[in-house]
């Protein structure tokens, strides 16, 4: 994760986390393919243990088309359900981003690219989230981001070692597999927009369930080293253009 473009769109990809109605073990898909070309670009297996629309903790394996393993993530949110104990590891690159503590006042994130690591401690503000936890805020307050509420927030994005202010809110409803959704628009709430593309989430309705993530990845092309953009949708069924061989949900 080279940019804060990439670091902030890994947050969002993580966060495709589901709510049900009652405690579970849930296990599902994500289907990335290139915004622009359409052409099949990974797989994400995700598991998540959760109580109610409480996400308790969960791994994320994504896999190449081959079915290859490129990269893993684990995240435990007991501690503050909207800053995650995490760790993002991409093997080929080395690459390593964390959240390695997690205190009533503060948290520390770590990162190691290119041979080095760094750390630093992030003071919490209210209402502040970092990583895969930005979901547990939009979940929180989802019935205002329904009735046309703007979300702002502070965001910790461990690929940067900093913070950043962000905001979302409702910009349409829809339907997405036949299912009533709404759509949501996540941007820098600053002039950083004016160089971090947006991103669009759709949300159904009724469970919350993220169906549908569209911009720039956390995975990397390896010809050109830059972040995919990609449209990864979560749907029961493999899409059209999916590979034959998916891996198991383990």
């Amino acid at each position: 994760m080279t940019s804060a473009r990439s670091a902030v769109a890994a947050l969002l990809i993580a966060a495709a986390v589901t709510g049900t109605a009652e405690a579970a073990d849930h296990r599902f898909r994500g289907y990335a393919f290139d915004l622009k070309t359409g052409e099949y670009r990974y797989t994400e297996v995700h598991r998540q243990n959760v109580d109610g629309f409480r996400w308790l903790d969960g791994s994320i394996d994504y896999y190449d088309p081959s079915g290859h393993k490129i990269a893993a993530k684990t995240l435990d949110l007991r501690k503050d359900p909207q800053i995650p104990l995490m760790k993002l590891e991409i093997f080929k690159e080395g690459y390593v981003e964390a959240i390695t503590d997690v205190q009533a006042d503060r948290y520390t994130m770590l990162k190691t690219a290119e041979g080095k690591t760094k750390t630093k401690v992030i003071m919490k503000t209210p209402g502040m989230g970092a990583d895969s936890g930005f979901h547990s805020a939009i979940v929180a307050n989802f019935d205002r981001l329904q009735k046309g509420e703007t979300l702002r927030f502070d965001l910790g994005v461990a690929g940067q070692l900093d913070s950043y202010s962000f905001r979302c809110r409702k910009v349409g409803d829809t339907s997405f597999d036949g299912k009533p959704a709404i759509q949501l628009l996540v941007e820098p709430d600053s002039l950083l927009r004016l160089f971090v593309d947006r991103l669009d989430l759709t949300y159904e309705v009724k469970t919350r369930y993220l169906l549908e993530y569209r911009g720039v990845s956390n995975m990397h092309d390896d010809k050109t080293g830059k972040a995919f953009n990609v449209r990864i949708v979560y749907t029961d069924q493999p899409p059209k253009g999916a590979p034959a061989d998916l891996p198991p949900l383990q």
